[in-house]
């Protein structure tokens, strides 16, 4: 949109702030190569677009705003005089893609000072050449350092992953192998009951009868019901019971296996009756060890599906075999963040899911919609333990307003009013020296805002924090550029 050309007095350029300064000759160039421009209500120019001019407001009503999930968001309205937007990085040149990193628009009849961005250029390397080269320092070393100190909080999130990692694959490692080295006994041990079994007075029907009955336990073992530990007591009572009443004076030692393997006197009976009685001792003890070797065999299979579901649940988390932009199912990616956070997250806080699996799959980058969770659920459960230890983290989905809502809420103390604006600023943080770097969340509206361009928002009272995170469903070419890119606002 061009405004109405109007008369440009070096005078009046010169009461404005950024020229206060300037020789009469440098204001003079300024008002022979610039213009003075009245726009009426309405846009001044649109963000993406080539940036071709440096604005300058005279007087007037000036409102920048970011688009944001297909929204223009305003983000600084102001009528101070003197304030300045547009081509602000024109003295970089073609370094750095020269478009308007936002909207702006006049609420009310607004005059500007306007300056081609090549002529801007020009004098800012003519008459600044020392600012110049500190600005570009500042540009270019402030995008250095931000990737650097981002690359190192996703380290320092990789340490803290793995390390939780190890503690939770150590666990069922372990019981496989405690499982295994116990199975080769009980293995040995079976080994040596055949072959006492093999010389003894048993006929064929027996034999028979006994390997029958040793099928039918194993396939009773992998049905075994859960019961509570009254249920489980009274049970090894009445097979004690039942064991010592038939001869077999070991019975409270084999009780409580039998018990764990859902037997009950009424399939001793059934044992008993298919048996005679002067081989019920060596039946009895052949089915110990096949229900011993059953249940180890089951823990062994446990922990074995639970490491490859850990494995499974890091290569989701990491995303290491997939494309970095595709269309994902949120809820994968968040079942898999929480169990690579399990060990963080503690038995001390509950973990509540309340996931809407109508939703559809978004696109996204899942790498980094991981990296968000994970700031997230680390925050919340950091809240939590400073006002105890003990709380619920409840993770949510939901559709709002035709964008998907994935909201992180805790019980903990509550973000202070005075802070809130501030939270999402790089480096600042609220937890001890040494324990964070005040980055997350700044992270974390980068990915949200820049790269997906959804929203991420705070709501909180004591007890109740609620980090909402809005990702639109569909989205357009997916945008190449980093999520850690800094934008530039104007004014």
């Amino acid at each position: 949109m061009s405004g109405r050309p109007m008369p440009c007095s070096p005078r009046e350029i010169g009461s404005l702030f950024l020229f206060e300064k300037l020789a009469p000759e440098q204001l003079g160039r300024l008002c022979s190569e610039g213009r003075v421009e009245l726009f009426q209500p309405g846009p001044v120019y649109t963000e993406g677009d080539p940036a071709t001019c440096f604005f300058v407001m005279i007087e007037g009503t000036v409102v920048l705003s970011r688009r944001v999930a297909g929204d223009d968001v305003e983000v600084i309205r102001s009528s101070q005089r003197g304030v300045y937007a547009g081509a602000m990085q024109a003295y970089i040149g073609d370094r750095v893609r020269q478009v308007y990193n936002n909207s702006m628009r006049v609420t009310e009849p607004t005059r500007f000072f306007v300056l081609p961005a090549d002529t801007f250029a020009a004098v800012m390397s003519e008459w600044f050449p020392m600012a110049v080269h500190l600005l570009e320092g500042l540009f270019f070393g402030s995008k250095s350092i931000q990737a650097a100190v981002g690359q190192r909080e996703r380290l320092l999130a990789l340490g803290s992953l793995s390390a939780g990692l190890t503690h939770e694959l150590n666990n069922p490692a372990a019981a496989a192998v405690r499982a295994t080295s116990t199975l080769r006994e009980r293995i040995a041990k079976m080994r040596h009951k055949l072959a006492v079994i093999a010389e003894g007075p048993f006929s064929r029907d027996q034999l028979a009868s006994l390997i029958d009955i040793q099928e039918r336990t194993a396939e009773r073992v992998a049905k075994a019901p859960v019961l509570s530990p009254l249920e489980a007591t009274d049970r090894e009572d009445m097979l004690t019971d039942w064991l010592e009443d038939h001869g077999i004076d070991y019975g409270w030692q084999l009780a409580p296996t039998f018990v764990q393997a859902g037997l009950d006197v009424d399939w001793l009976e059934q044992v008993a009756a298919a048996v005679d009685e002067e081989i019920l001792p060596g039946a009895i003890g052949w089915l110990n060890y096949t229900i011993e070797t059953e249940l180890l065999m089951t823990e062994i299979e446990d922990s074995t599906n639970r490491i490859s579901h850990l494995v499974d649940a890091a290569k989701q988390y990491s995303q290491l075999d997939r494309a970095p932009y595709r269309v994902v199912d949120v809820h994968e990616l968040l079942d898999s963040t929480l169990l690579m956070l399990s060990a963080k997250i503690g038995p001390r806080i509950k973990v509540v899911k309340e996931y809407d699996r109508t939703l559809p799959q978004i696109p996204g980058y899942p790498a980094e919609l991981n990296q968000v969770w994970t700031n997230l659920v680390d925050n919340a459960v950091s809240a939590i333990d400073s006002a105890g230890g003990e709380g619920t983290l409840t993770v949510r989905t939901a559709l709002d307003h035709e964008r998907m809502l994935v909201e992180f809420r805790d019980t903990g103390p509550g973000v202070p009013p005075e802070i809130r604006g501030r939270i999402f600023d790089p480096f600042f943080t609220t937890k001890p020296v040494g324990e964070g770097t005040g980055l997350g969340l700044d992270i974390s509206w980068r990915i949200v805002v820049n790269k997906h361009h959804g929203t991420l928002q705070v709501e909180s009272v004591p007890g109740d924090t609620r980090f909402q995170v809005l990702l639109p469903l569909t989205a357009e070419t997916p945008e190449e550029a980093s999520a850690l890119t800094t934008p530039e606002e104007a004014v």
